[in-house]
């Protein structure tokens, strides 16, 4: 636009917008804007309607937006993302575009306490139902089966307990009856895991945790297999509205280039204190796939090409124990999330899992003296010191 002849409260208004030609970024440029603007109707039309077209309006998508979600698509193994505002975000979004009133949804059985809330929220208020099976069998998963099963929701490693699901199994199975399988991939990221090659349908994140892995973003994404998937739910997103800000998708897509490096380290520490704590006397069990007494050793090796950073530990003293360790750590933090750079504690009958009665706790393996330990990259013997001390 042509500035000449305008009075400067129509120029300060319009601001030039200067081409980049003959180069390029190196980093991928934060788009700041709500919308785009257009000299044909005719394209502006046609974009308001597709995930793929010309950028039209911020809750549809945005180029930093996007540039996220082919990024995770990428490291998936996908055909498409949509990225989110929130881990939940996601979550919702699959949940809410894809099930009906009357629909029947199969979750396994351990969950993290969000997912599990939404669930039963899902029961209570559009009267859809839910049958949990274990995380590995998936003849349970076929005995479950209805007409009017449309998901199976699974989880890569479960929240806190870090069990493994069967996911060739699990996803196979569910494809054989024709139902969509739903994967939280959070704790193992598309460098441990790329679930879609086992056969699931859809991957969701909270790219809050290791994908931008420095706790300065909430963000979610949900990863599809195939265009039309993608497609379907798109038009429910943005009708939904959990949205993703450009700001924070830039933040994790500046997150995602360390992701290797840092899932390196938080799988090492996690390795040297599992072991630790395995031994010590205060400490009745260790819940890290990596270790062969967890139940899922064997298939986690199979599975996995890291066994995680994320732990949980059973005090022998219950919950005083719990809170009076959690109340003595000095390096690690008390707070939730995870997957960021430095090492946090929380007591998941209490945080994660909070919304969960008694009989679910249980049902999830989840003790009253249970401590999820989300490893940082800090140096071992420092956490160890710490986390011994606190034990003491």
């Amino acid at each position: 636009m042509r500035s000449e002849g305008l009075r400067p409260e129509t120029r300060v208004v319009h601001v030039p917008q200067p081409a980049v030609e003959g180069s390029r970024p190196i980093a991928m440029p934060i788009y700041q804007t709500s919308g785009f603007a257009f000299d044909d109707p005719a394209v502006m039309a046609d974009a308001m309607g597709r995930s793929d077209g010309p950028f039209v309006y911020g809750r549809y998508t945005n180029p930093t937006v996007r540039s996220l979600e082919q990024a995770v698509a990428g490291l998936e193994g996908g055909a498409a993302a949509i990225a989110t505002g929130s881990g939940m975000g996601a979550i919702n979004t699959v949940l809410l575009g894809l099930l009906k009133p009357g629909d029947h949804l199969i979750a396994q059985t351990s969950l993290y306490g969000g997912t599990a809330a939404m669930i039963n929220d899902l029961v209570g208020r559009f009267g859809i139902a839910v049958t949990y099976v274990p995380e590995n069998d998936p003849a349970a998963l076929r005995a479950a089966a209805r007409p009017e099963t449309r998901l199976v929701y699974l989880e890569t490693i479960s929240n806190p307990m870090t069990l493994v699901a069967d996911l060739p199994g699990m996803c196979a199975a569910a494809r054989e009856l024709g139902i969509v399988s739903v994967v939280d991939n959070t704790f193992a990221t598309g460098l441990l895991c790329r679930p879609i090659e086992h056969g699931a349908d859809i991957v969701v994140h909270s790219t809050t945790k290791y994908l931008s892995g420095h706790t300065d973003v909430v963000g979610g994404i949900a990863v599809f297999a195939s265009a039309e998937l993608h497609e379907k739910v798109w038009h429910f997103a943005i009708e939904l509205g959990a949205s993703a800000d450009p700001f924070a998708a830039w933040l994790s897509l500046r997150g995602m280039q360390t992701l290797a490096l840092r899932m390196e380290r938080h799988c090492s520490n996690a390795r040297h204190l599992a072991g630790r704590l395995a031994a010590h006397p205060a400490v009745s069990a260790v819940h890290w796939p990596g270790l062969p007494s967890h139940p899922s050793h064997e298939l986690a090796g199979k599975l996995l090409s890291g066994f995680g950073g994320v732990l949980s530990f059973d005090l022998a003293g219950g919950r005083p124990a719990g809170e009076k360790f959690m109340s003595s750590v000095r390096l690690a933090l008390l707070a939730p999330s995870l997957g960021g750079v430095e090492t946090l504690v929380l007591h998941p009958a209490t945080t994660s899992h909070r919304s969960l009665s008694a009989d679910e706790l249980a049902r999830n393996g989840i003790g009253e003296g249970t401590v999820r330990v989300a490893v940082g990259i800090e140096h071992p013997e420092d956490l160890w010191a710490d986390l011994s001390g606190a034990l003491a």
